[in-house]
């Protein structure tokens, strides 16, 4: 069959099935934006095989989104016998999103272009108030404020704001986005409802929150090293760990809270209140609080970073030992994170897993052998011989990547249009609840 004979079919039956002209103009945008995105330039010969559309199909869909500006021609190629083709590409300044990671000692706020290149960027660390959700509150306000001020744009211009924090996002119909941080010690916080109650963030701007862990993932998925993997397992080592499996039945990742599996019956205690969690012997904060109670010479009153690479410094490169006691819990932790890897290699059978987050990033240089050593042995021999173990290639922005990706995704399902929130609607009840309990 013709390629205008498949793209008719599937037009054909999308209409049998309930799908407006409107639907399926915004899914073929949606097809054309994604291709462009991903594997542009792209001319609009080369546009049909990429997404299975009819060429009228495809040349609508251009026109449309050069119409709206998001389009823009990139050059020509030569054809086999005919005119040069026209190439296309996703116009960069065609979009803003701004991405925010609230880590825990800092939040981290990022605006990009629509081709992820950052504009701007503002830090605010949390130190002794990192759980007071005030502070993180007014940090990201701050933040948003400053990059938008940096870059001159306009709120109102955003595609929208991915926010991503530590902790499992339920997304409620009421009270919008409710972060349930028990490690944090702070359950329910209705974060959504508190980022709407001031600027610097309109009504019309999307916000989208969810696991931190989970947008590391989809930005190793969509820009990085798990790319063109059936499935992969991405882990996030920071001053905690956790895991983000995405897999075909999984697109868009899934959070895995793979810090609390208990490794050891009645071990360290956890920030989660358990007892014996990987997060207790595996995550940079106890791995720098076993190392000075073992009486090692850890650096006093300093961010965790600052002490993770002193600590690195007792294994230096020629293998020389400067600290023993630094490299014993080092080694040893490199055991549990193996041990912690062969049990998301025996229960998901990855293809791929992938280290990323600040900590991880610095162990991975001289530990990651040892960490693939020790999974390998620990995991089951099948699964074992079929998965592979790098380092993520996001480097230590990854986080706050996916964060932004959270709005790109959403503009990408909407067919690169903005949000056009119809004024005779309703607003959720969530915003209603915020909009009765707000002075007038």
């Amino acid at each position: 069959m013709s390629q205008v004979g498949q793209g008719f079919g599937r037009n054909h039956t999308a209409g049998r099935n309930g799908r407006t002209v409107r639907d399926l103009r915004r899914a073929n945008r949606t097809a054309v934006l994604r291709r462009l995105y991903f594997d542009g330039p792209l001319s609009r010969f080369g546009l049909g095989p990429a997404t299975g559309l009819s060429s009228g199909s495809v040349s609508n869909a251009v026109a449309d989104l050069i119409g709206d500006g998001l389009v823009e021609e990139a050059g020509s190629v030569d054809s086999d016998g005919g005119r040069p083709r026209t190439l296309l590409r996703v116009a960069p300044v065609s979009g803003h999103m701004i991405g925010v990671d609230v880590g825990e000692t800092r939040v981290r706020v990022e605006l990009f272009d629509l081709a992820l290149t950052e504009l701007a960027r503002a830090e605010r660390p949390l130190e002794q108030q990192r759980y007071e959700v005030e502070v993180i509150v007014d940090h990201i306000r701050a933040g948003i404020t400053e990059v938008l001020a940096t870059a001159g744009l306009d709120a109102e211009r955003l595609l929208g704001v991915g926010i991503v924090v530590p902790g499992i996002v339920e997304h409620t119909p009421d009270r919008g986005a409710v972060v349930h941080g028990q490690t944090l010690g702070r359950d329910a916080i209705e974060l959504e409802s508190l980022l709407r109650g001031g600027p610097p963030l309109p009504e019309g701007v999307p916000c989208f929150i969810d696991n931190g862990t989970k947008t590391l993932g989809q930005a190793e998925m969509w820009f990085g090293a798990a790319r063109g993997a059936r499935n992969a397992l991405v882990v996030l080592f920071g001053s905690g760990v956790g895991a983000c499996l995405v897999t075909p039945e999984v697109e868009h990742g899934r959070a895995v809270e793979w810090g609390h599996l208990t490794v050891r019956v009645r071990g360290r205690r956890c920030r989660c209140g358990a007892l014996g969690c990987l997060e207790a012997y595996a995550g940079a904060e106890s791995l720098l609080a076993r190392w000075r109670e073992e009486g090692g010479r850890g650096p006093g009153g300093t961010d965790e970073e600052t002490a993770l690479t002193s600590m690195l410094a007792a294994y230096p490169a020629d293998g020389t030992a400067a600290d023993p006691v630094a490299l014993a819990v080092l080694e040893e932790t490199a055991e549990y994170l193996g041990a912690g890897l062969s049990d998301l290699i025996n229960l998901f059978q990855p293809e791929r897993i992938l280290t990323g987050g600040w900590a991880g990033l610095q162990l991975g240089s001289r530990f990651l052998p040892a960490v693939r050593k020790h999974a390998l042995s620990y995991a089951l021999r099948h699964p074992a011989e079929n998965v592979t173990i790098e380092l993520g290639s996001r480097g230590p922005d990854a986080v706050t990547v996916g964060a932004a990706i959270l709005p790109l995704a959403d503009f990408f399902t909407r067919g690169g249009r903005r949000p056009d929130p119809d004024p005779q609607s309703p607003p959720p009840a969530w915003r209603r609840a915020l909009q009765e309990r707000t002075p007038r």
